[in-house]
């Protein structure tokens, strides 16, 4: 089956809105906020007009489920790249409940839910102490002040799998507390790209990552950004995505009721 997501370890992405307004530090150079204003779209900020979309692309995700079922190949799909489903919007309430209705229809597919905004997910979840088998949680942890904020209400929700998005990583980050049994089962960790962009460091990269690996938990480097493990600012085609030398690609493995460790490559 085709993949239409250019992010590694997504086959597909999807965005019920754009827009979306800064909370933490890790929006400070928000990359979806610069591709929104290149082609033109002022939708970002708290008083920012969201961009929503017609029928044919919400049409698309069942062609995915579609695609997917009749090869017999699950499929992940992003959600979103350029808004936070949990923002607190009433103009956005019928169009999550729109993506809610889209998720139950679409059983072939692994919606990856990544939110900042920790303390809306109860509430504005349709799903409580039962979530479908078909979404996956994440919440971003752009360092240890994130981390503690959020990470704590992650572990007390039912999803079937729940991960962290370390992108972009700009401090070092602790994660002993939220991984190993019954904890997070996935760690996503990403420089950051732009032109105002911070370095991530490779101390702290080595620190998830060791950590994951002892607790048994799958770890995924996805790219360095603009500054490569060496500090040197250059393109990220460049500095590329390997660490110590190789690629870490691992993704959690889902049983019918629970994870079974992770799938190393």
């Amino acid at each position: 089956m085709g993949k239409d997501s250019k992010i590694d370890w997504t086959h597909h992405t999807f965005n019920p809105w754009w827009g979306c307004a800064k909370v933490s530090a890790g929006c400070a150079n928000c990359y979806a906020e610069v591709w929104a204003a290149r082609v033109g779209m002022k939708c970002w900020g708290v008083n920012g007009q969201r961009r929503f979309f017609g029928d044919s692309h919400w049409h698309q995700p069942m062609l995915w489920n579609r695609r997917a079922a009749h090869l017999k190949e699950r499929q992940k799909v992003f959600c979103s790249s350029m808004a936070d489903v949990f923002e607190a919007r009433k103009d956005l309430d019928p169009w999550r409940e729109k993506l809610w209705g889209l998720i139950a229809a679409t059983p072939w597919l692994d919606w990856l839910l990544v939110t900042k905004r920790h303390s809306h997910v109860l509430e504005m979840a349709p799903w409580k102490t039962e979530w479908p088998s078909n979404v996956w949680l994440g919440m971003t942890a752009e360092d240890q002040e994130c981390a503690a904020r959020r990470l704590p209400l992650l572990l007390k929700i039912p999803a079937k799998v729940r991960f962290i998005s370390c992108e972009p990583l700009v401090g070092p980050l602790d994660v002993r507390p939220w991984v190993g049994s019954g904890g997070v089962d996935w760690i996503i960790v990403g420089g950051e790209s732009g032109a105002r962009a911070r370095r991530m460091q490779s101390e702290w990269v080595e620190q998830i990552q060791s950590q994951c690996q002892k607790a048994n938990t799958a770890f995924f480097f996805k790219q360095w950004g603009v500054f490569g493990a060496d500090g040197l600012r250059r393109s990220k085609k460049k500095n590329g995505n390997l660490f110590q030398d190789r690629l870490w690609q691992e993704f959690p493995i889902v049983q019918e009721s629970h994870i079974a460790s992770c799938h190393r490559i």
